[in-house]
């Protein structure tokens, strides 16, 4: 009886910790809205790469220094700080009052809604214009300095080339995931400066923090600064690239990627197997891919035929290699031959060489979310 009795004394001191901890949670929950009401004062980006960095190494060595383990300490200051950016999002700064006002055409799409209300925390003005709005599409870009296109890639040339002449100043940008040959529709129908961005993330995002987003030329790029400037100030970061370059590495980093998971979801669904039976035998790093297929199949199919579609016939010559891999593969299992699949594996690793420790550190603390996360019944 003494044992169960020091076992509920030690518990209830475990929860009084606990308590403690939600008490100090709420206090930093306090000093970090504090410090987001500064920098949107000030004009400071959310993100401050080196005061990360040396806030998690100073914290890492104190837990080593005490005995506790330095990855778990880690762990918890980077979900913090997740939830710190979020709490700094009500209110961004500005960074160029003259973008205004802004267009957001398909601004009632999921992707438009995101950047209208981010523009919009900037205290920029915002309109609107979709396909509600097409007859006063006159008078809402009238005077416009900034008009985004958030169009599917296959409606774009034709949203674009519907639009009223814009005023030779205006900055004309398109958020799709193709480039080449948006840019050369914007370019084709305004004469005034033109760029072309990627974001490289969905609309259910919690912040900008961190975010990728690709920018790629399209005409007089100086006029478009204090749009960086605005999304290194929401706590993106900016990769420059030609439009060329942006396209064949969307090929493989997209296109490749989710044909790939688009096959194997078909497959999955053809099985004898429930996905209730396939996740109760499932090892974390299966239940974590299991996650990012169903993730693609959550979304939305006309996105995701549209991006397969849009750049098909450049991704032939892929997928035909693909094939080809994924044959000499079946051939190599069919013989038993081990030592030219241990061979195949040796050059596919030498590829890696470079990141292994990194992506192994990385996906092991991917796979232990994955399997807290699992529910039991």
């Amino acid at each position: 009886m003494a044992e169960i009795s020091d076992l509920a004394q030690l518990r209830t001191s475990i929860d009084e910790c606990d308590a403690q901890l939600v008490a100090l949670l709420a206090k930093r929950n306090g000093i970090t809205q504090q410090i987001g009401a500064i920098k949107q004062q000030t004009g400071a980006p959310l993100h401050a790469p080196d005061r990360e960095a040396d806030l998690l190494a100073a914290r890492r060595q104190e837990a080593i220094n005490q005995g506790v383990n330095p990855d778990l300490v880690e762990d918890i200051l980077r979900r913090m700080m997740r939830e710190a950016y979020q709490n700094q999002q009500a209110k961004l700064a500005c960074a160029d009052p003259q973008l205004s006002p802004i267009v957001i055409v398909g601004g009632e799409g999921a992707m438009g809604q995101l950047f209208a209300k981010q523009f919009q925390r900037s205290g920029y003005e915002v309109k609107i214009l979709d396909k509600a709005q097409q007859s006063q599409a006159a008078d809402i870009l009238k005077g416009a300095k900034l008009v985004m296109i958030s169009v599917p890639i296959n409606a774009l040339e034709t949203v674009v080339n519907a639009l009223p002449k814009l005023d030779d100043d205006c900055l004309l940008v398109d958020i799709t995931s193709v480039k080449q040959a948006p840019l050369a529709v914007l370019k084709k129908v305004h004469s005034g400066p033109v760029v072309g961005l990627h974001p490289m993330f969905g609309p259910d995002i919690s912040h900008w923090v961190k975010q990728t987003v690709v920018v790629c030329e399209g005409r007089s790029h100086e006029v478009a600064q204090g749009l960086f400037k605005q999304l290194q100030i929401w706590g993106c970061q900016l990769v420059e690239l030609e439009a060329k370059k942006h396209d064949e590495a969307m090929q493989i980093i997209q296109v490749m990627r989710h044909l790939t998971t688009f096959v194997y979801g078909q497959f999955l669904a053809k099985q004898g197997h429930t996905l209730a039976e396939l996740r109760s035998c499932s090892s974390p790093i299966y239940q974590l891919e299991l996650m990012m297929v169903g993730r693609l199949f959550a979304q939305s199919p006309e996105l995701y035929t549209d991006i397969m579609l849009a750049q098909f016939d450049n991704v032939e010559s892929l997928l035909a290699q693909y094939q080809s891999l994924f044959s000499q593969t079946l051939e190599k299992l069919k013989a038993g031959d081990k030592p030219a699949l241990i061979d195949a594996f040796a050059d596919a690793k030498s590829y890696f060489s470079d990141s292994t420790a990194h992506f192994l550190t990385q996906s092991r603390s991917l796979l232990n979310k994955a399997n807290d996360a699992k529910v039991l019944d």
